[in-house]
């Protein structure tokens, strides 16, 4: 999902037209500027969105920003407003939680539960990124949610579509994380599903990002238990 969203957001060209083909992805950004190496471009991709930027994420971010300039500058300039303290938005329009304050409170007022004065010695408790008073994490947050929360965006849509095609069936929506999706029906309502969801996936697409060349494929299966899906 992450370099699809990425592209589609982006604009990138290049990237459009890689998440625009019915083969691999990675293994077309691969071709494109990691030497036909998938398993390097992949780590390229996702450490542009989750903010790997040293050691060997920098040297991957060159090359990606070589082949894809417009893709890497939407998240960079996501990761300069994180750092900055201002807000970022997914592609429709939904904001990311405020920094907190750099004080002594910052924790509190990002309702976050903080060590008993009582016992000095305790583990600090984990920060998420965006109340982080760390300019460096509050970037790396900034980053991702503009892609990862323009994919909730995207699936909602899908959801809601999905929602929709299946309400003259017996079928039921039972399950959704992150880009799985589970319905349990009748198996004579099964061809009708499928059909639904793949309809579903390609119509969120043009109603969140317009008209772009991306695909958000999904595969399908046909199983009488969720275990035998995999």
């Amino acid at each position: 999902m992450e370099p699809r969203v990425l592209a589609a957001i982006s604009r990138d060209p290049g990237l459009m037209e890689v998440a625009g083909r019915e083969t691999d992805l990675y293994q077309s950004v691969s071709d494109r500027a990691f030497s036909g190496d998938r398993a390097q471009a992949k780590l390229a991709v996702l450490g542009a969105v989750y903010g790997q930027t040293s050691g060997d994420g920098l040297k991957n971010l060159a090359a990606l920003r070589r082949r894809f300039p417009r893709a890497v500058a939407y998240v960079d300039d996501a990761a300069r407003a994180g750092e900055e303290g201002r807000l970022v938005r997914t592609w429709l329009g939904r904001t990311c939680p405020p920094a907190a304050r750099g004080t002594d409170d910052a924790t509190e007022e990002a309702g976050i539960p903080v060590a008993d004065d009582d016992h000095p010695d305790a583990a600090a408790p984990w920060v998420p990124g965006y109340a982080s008073t760390n300019a460096r994490a509050r970037g790396r947050f900034a980053r991702n949610f503009v892609v990862q929360g323009s994919a909730a965006d995207w699936a909602l849509l899908l959801l809601a579509a999905l929602r929709k095609a299946c309400a003259g069936l017996a079928a039921e929506l039972v399950f959704f994380q992150h880009d799985e999706v589970i319905v349990h029906c009748p198996e004579e309502e099964t061809a009708a599903v499928v059909t639904a969801i793949h309809e579903a996936a390609a119509l969120a697409g043009r109603l969140t990002f317009g008209q772009t060349p991306v695909r958000f494929p999904f595969t399908t299966a046909v199983v009488e238990c969720y275990a035998d899906a995999k």
